[in-house]
């Protein structure tokens, strides 16, 4: 029983020094990313406050998640369990804002170029379900602490798509922008595989659920975005604003094109 017991607060201190430091992995691509668009002139904090807002939330949340990782491998569970109820809570406005500000860049045509305009309608709104679908399954297993914080991982590593794409040559990727992102956010899942696998000799099953649930978010995107359901959507969304004029599949131009 002893050496038992032993062996799980082993494998409960490997599982916190993995998650600690892939979280911190996470915050720095996303702060990266931003910070380098700012940088650059490419982004202001002279944005709409509907933007700032979004912006909000979701930097919130990333907080959270880093803070809920720290607090777990301290010993804070009782802290990390009354953070976690306002966490499950955020993710509503999260889901809110996310949509509005999608719709927003749709209907105003400011699509960023290298996205085809019915893609990011579809791809953003889609991203998120998906977050909040993985999130919203590791809070129902909260007392099975293995699965809630592998699927709590696959979940905000599909919200790291907007650091990637602030990082990678988003223009040269095209036609493959999105997908290369995607595929640039399966990165931290896929460590997460091989750390077990060092750890333990095996492979938790929820990183399987995990990689499918965004394999199939992945699948819907292209299946809509593709379809005569896609055009009806982008069409509907669009009805009666400057995005109308954009065609819903082709590349808008540049920003400094003619």
């Amino acid at each position: 029983m002893a050496t038992m017991a032993g062996d799980r607060r082993q494998r409960m201190a490997g599982d916190n020094g993995f998650f600690v430091r892939a979280a911190i992995a996470m915050v720095v691509v996303i702060v990266a990313g931003f910070s380098l668009q700012l940088a650059m002139g490419r982004s202001t904090f002279a944005s709409p406050p509907l933007v700032h807002a979004h912006a909000v939330f979701f930097m919130g949340w990333v907080a959270i998640y880093l803070a809920q990782n720290v607090l777990v491998a301290s010993g804070n569970v009782a802290l990390h369990r009354r953070l976690g109820w306002l966490a499950a809570a955020w993710m509503v406005p999260m889901l809110g804002f996310g949509l509005a500000v999608t719709l927003a860049m749709v209907q105003d045509g400011r699509v960023p170029f290298f996205f085809r305009p019915l893609q990011f309608l579809v791809f953003d709104p889609l991203s998120l379900v998906t977050f909040v679908g993985l999130s919203t399954a590791a809070i129902v297993l909260r007392r099975q602490t293995d699965w809630h914080r592998r699927l709590h991982f696959c979940g905000m590593a599909t919200l790291l798509g907007p650091g990637f794409g602030r990082l990678l040559p988003m223009p040269f990727l095209i036609p493959w922008a999105f997908e290369a992102t995607f595929v640039a956010t399966l990165i931290f899942p896929i460590l997460g595989v091989v750390a077990d696998w060092r750890r333990t000799g095996r492979v938790h099953p929820a990183w399987g659920y995990g990689i499918a649930a965004n394999f199939a978010m992945l699948v819907a995107i292209e299946l809509v975005t593709y379809s005569p359901i896609g055009l009806v959507l982008y069409e509907t969304v669009t009805a009666g604003t400057p995005g109308a004029a954009i065609a819903p599949l082709a590349f808008p131009p540049p920003p400094m094109a003619p």
